[in-house]
C-alpha cells in the first residue's frame, strides 16, 4: 500500500533490519505504545540499503541491545545472528525484555529512527570493544573460535 506493492510487512524496498526491528518490537508491545510506531511506518519505504548499509545497521542493532545489557549468544549460535533479520529481532527482544520501561520505549522509537535516517554516522562501521560494533561475519568467527556455548535458547 505505501510502498506500491502487494501488502506484506516485508516489502521488498524496506530495510530487512528495519523491518526486523520493527516487526518483533510491535508484536510484544501493548496497544497503546504500538499506537507509536504508525509514524514509521511510511518512514521504512524505501531503506532497503546496500549490503554495506545493512552490515552497519545490523552492527548497530548488536550495540544496542548490548546498551540494555543483552549479551551475544556463543559458539554456533552466533552464526545467526549475524544476518540482518535476527540482529534487529535481537535488538527488539532487548528492548522488550524490560517491560519495556518508558525510557526504554522512547529510546527504541529514537533507535529505530536512527536506523531509517543513518543520521550521526561516519559512514563507516564504528570499531568498538567488544563483540558488537564490529563486522558481523568476524564477530561470528570470533566466537565460534572461541566455542563458549550458552544453553541452547538462551540469549542474555
Amino acid at each position: 500500500m505505501l510502498a506500491d506493492e502487494p501488502f506484506s510487512d516485508r516489502p521488498g524496498n524496506a530495510s530487512r533490519v528495519i523491518g526486523a526491528f520493527l516487526r518483533t518490537y510491535n508484536d510484544g508491545l501493548d496497544d497503546n505504545r504500538r499506537q507509536d510506531l504508525y509514524p514509521l511506518a511510511s518512514l521504512i519505504v524505501g531503506t532497503a540499503g546496500s549490503r554495506a548499509l545493512e552490515r552497519e545497521r545490523a552492527s548497530r542493532c548488536l550495540e544496542f541491545a548490548q546498551s540494555l545489557g543483552t549479551r551475544p549468544p556463543a559458539g554456533r549460535a552466533a552464526i545467526g545472528i549475524a544476518t540482518p533479520e535476527a540482529s534487529g529481532s535481537l535488538a527488539a527482544l532487548a528492548a522488550l525484555r524490560t517491560g519495556p520501561s518508558g525510557e526504554v520505549h522512547a529510546r527504541a522509537l529514537a533507535f529505530a529512527r536512527e536506523l531509517i535516517s543513518g543520521r550521526g554516522w561516519t559512514g563507516r562501521r564504528r570499531r568498538s570493544c567488544g563483540w558488537f560494533g564490529r563486522d558481523p561475519a568476524q564477530a561470528v568467527e570470533d566466537a565460534l573460535a572461541e566455542g563458549v556455548a550458552q544453553p541452547a535458547g538462551q540469549v542474555r
